[in-house]
């Protein structure tokens, strides 16, 4: 143990929100047949697509000789999301396990106005992976075969299905990792990751994958298949196309293949986690271990004392060092270990001597380096322990990140049983857990939309990491003007004009 002004017009700044409870939008919301008092987060009504015949089975089953599943025993995973918070009636469940399969499968689908949920690892945790209504599940888990690995580049071409996990274990292999780390890492799959723009530990070290990502193929919603799979890190003909898939959750297309840039395994690891009398002091030693730990800083995370009691008591996980209000997990990587160790040891003498650190412990070896990771990889499965859970991932200027968490506590009083915040310091991410014994409408309602209001008030986004997927749809106005939401709506209705892909998520009601 050791111690940016708009040029174009004032309303594309203009991030007025359009919340549910007020404003033309909201009248809109209504007619569609939520009552004033229903949750914004609540499914719409269903549209007006077809429903699956004998006639589509029968088309199905002779594309898909034994991977179109109606048996509601096994319909039921994929049904039901991550959280088992939103639940959906799909009837049919496609695995293809190629491009030229899930072309004919939309090409199909297009043309019999039948809707279609893309699903990949169904981590999710806004409700994006899983039908609202009867949509036929089109599952990437069999596409799940490396196509290219260049050992000179670093780059990696891969099929949409693969999980995370074990690309990172066929990239360690050949002294290579993935250029992102994310808890549901045994599960997720890349074509997920890259449709939800998933953050994950090593941000701050590699940067997201609008940059990792040099191409994709993408089917899109009539069949057509898009090539944009280039191993290029430099083309600047054109529109950067691929852009526009990622982040968008299955909306305007189902992804197919992936080309990703891959950074060399490093030679050294070290991992301390530390304990902060204070949040405050937790920037300080954020600001002070960027500067002494620079090219070799490759995470910065926390966790609040909330954290580490649920932790302790859900999970029997024990607290490494003394009690705090604040926990740090800091990962250096680098390719000298003599190096990297005097650096690290620096850093710690110094915030041990400016009592910006309290306590702490460093690891190296990788057994204690992954137990010191799975308190900050594990809370998530902590709070599902802790009752029902509203989950909230947002995105702030840093010296704001903790002061939700206060507020939020100050707001609720008792009527919560837990609030808890931990997340990424690096990158301006908090993620806000709150738990009550079980699903309460009231509770939401006093959550929502303070949190929102909250956010929008020091120019922050509604969600860092996560999408917006069924129950945050409505919100987006909260983090994007009025123009940018209206211009999403022209670019869903020229990629997809039936509405076929993923329906009823990422864009507002009145866009659907």
């Amino acid at each position: 143990t050791i111690w940016l002004r708009s040029y174009f017009t004032r309303e594309v700044y203009d991030r007025t929100p359009r919340p549910a409870s007020s404003g033309v939008r909201c009248q809109e919301l209504h007619a569609g047949g939520r009552s004033p008092t229903q949750s914004p987060s609540a499914a719409p009504e269903r549209g007006t697509f077809s429903r699956v015949t004998p006639e589509d089975l029968a088309f199905f089953r002779e594309l898909l000789p034994g991977r179109t599943i109606t048996d509601p025993d096994l319909l039921e995973a994929c049904n039901v999301d991550w959280l088992k918070s939103v639940k959906g009636s799909g009837e049919v469940l496609l695995k293809p396990k190629t491009t030229e399969e899930v072309s004919q499968i939309l090409r199909y689908c297009n043309r019999g106005n039948l809707a279609v949920t893309p699903q990949g690892g169904n981590t999710g945790l806004v409700g994006g992976s899983v039908p609202v209504y009867d949509e036929i599940v089109l599952s990437t888990a069999l596409m799940n075969n490396v196509l290219n690995f260049d050992s000179a580049s670093g780059i990696l071409s891969c099929q949409a299905g693969c999980v995370l996990e074990s690309l990172s274990v066929y990239l360690e292999d050949r002294d290579y990792i993935m250029p992102l780390d994310l808890g549901a890492k045994g599960s997720c799959h890349i074509g997920g990751n890259v449709a939800t723009n998933a953050g994950g530990l090593r941000l701050l070290r590699y940067g997201s994958l609008r940059g990792t990502v040099l191409g994709l193929e993408v089917v899109l919603a009539d069949g057509r298949v898009l090539d944009c799979l280039t191993a290029l890190r430099k083309d600047n003909t054109g529109y950067d196309l691929k852009q526009l898939f990622i982040g968008s959750e299955g909306t305007l297309g189902v992804i197919t293949a992936v080309t990703i840039l891959c950074p060399r395994k490093p030679k050294a690891v070290n991992v301390a986690f530390l304990g902060c009398e204070s949040f405050e002091q937790l920037l300080q030693t954020f600001q002070r271990c960027r500067g002494m730990l620079g090219e070799i800083l490759s995470a910065f995370e926390f966790l609040d004392r909330d954290c580490m009691r649920l932790l302790n008591t859900h999970l029997k996980l024990a607290n490494p060092i003394t009690d705090c209000p604040f926990y740090i997990v800091i990962e250096t990587s680098g390719s000298n270990p003599t190096h990297d160790e005097e650096k690290l040891h620096q850093f710690l003498e110094e915030t041990m001597r400016s009592s910006l650190v309290t306590d702490g412990t460093v690891a190296t070896e990788e057994s204690k380096i992954k137990a010191l990771w799975s308190l900050r990889e594990r809370v998530t499965e902590a709070l599902t322990h802790d009752g029902f859970t509203y989950k909230y991932d947002i995105s702030l200027p840093v010296e704001r990140i903790y002061q939700l968490v206060t507020d939020m506590r100050e707001h609720l009083g008792d009527r919560a049983k837990s609030v808890v915040g931990y997340g990424h310091v690096g990158d301006g991410n908090l993620h806000l857990n709150i738990t009550s014994p079980a699903k309460d409408p009231a509770l939401l309602a006093s959550i929502e939309p303070f949190i929102y209001e909250w956010t929008a008030r020091f120019r922050g986004s509604i969600s860092a990491e996560h999408g917006l997927g069924l129950k945050k749809r409505n919100y987006i106005y909260y983090s994007k003007s009025n123009m940018a939401v209206d211009l999403m709506g022209s670019i869903k209705i020229l990629l997809d004009p039936k509405g076929i892909l993923n329906p009823y998520k990422t864009l507002p009601d009145d866009l659907q």
